[in-house]
C-alpha cells in the first residue's frame, strides 16, 4: 500500500447517523461522514471512492463548532470536528449493513 493510500484510510473517521443525515441521504443521495481535520474535498472524494467502490459526484463540507460543556464550576469544551456532505452519482448507492 503506498503512502497516498494509507492516508486515504485515515479521512474517513466514521459515518454520520442521525435524522437530518438520513433525510439528507433520501432526498439528495448523499451520505454524511465525520472526517479528519486536516482533510481536504480530493482526498474525501477519493476515499470514498477507493473505500466504497463508488462514484462520487461532489463533496461539501462543514466546520463543526464543539459545544461548551459544565462540569461541576468547570466551563469546558468539546473538539471543533469537520463534516462531509459525499453527493453520490446517479444510481450508485452505499451500504452500511453487513451482509451475512
Amino acid at each position: 500500500m503506498s503512502a497516498n493510500q494509507e492516508r486515504l484510510m485515515q479521512v474517513l473517521l466514521a459515518p454520520t447517523v442521525s435524522e437530518k443525515s438520513t433525510f439528507v441521504g433520501d432526498k439528495n443521495n448523499q451520505v454524511v461522514f465525520r472526517v479528519a481535520d486536516d482533510a481536504t474535498k480530493p482526498e474525501i472524494k477519493a476515499a470514498v471512492e477507493l473505500l466504497f467502490k463508488v462514484k462520487v459526484k461532489s463533496v461539501q463540507v462543514t466546520n463543526v463548532k464543539g459545544k461548551e460543556k459544565k462540569t461541576g464550576r468547570i466551563m469546558g469544551r468539546r473538539r471543533n470536528w469537520k463534516k462531509a456532505y459525499v453527493s453520490l452519482a446517479q444510481g450508485q448507492e452505499i451500504n452500511f449493513q453487513a451482509t451475512e
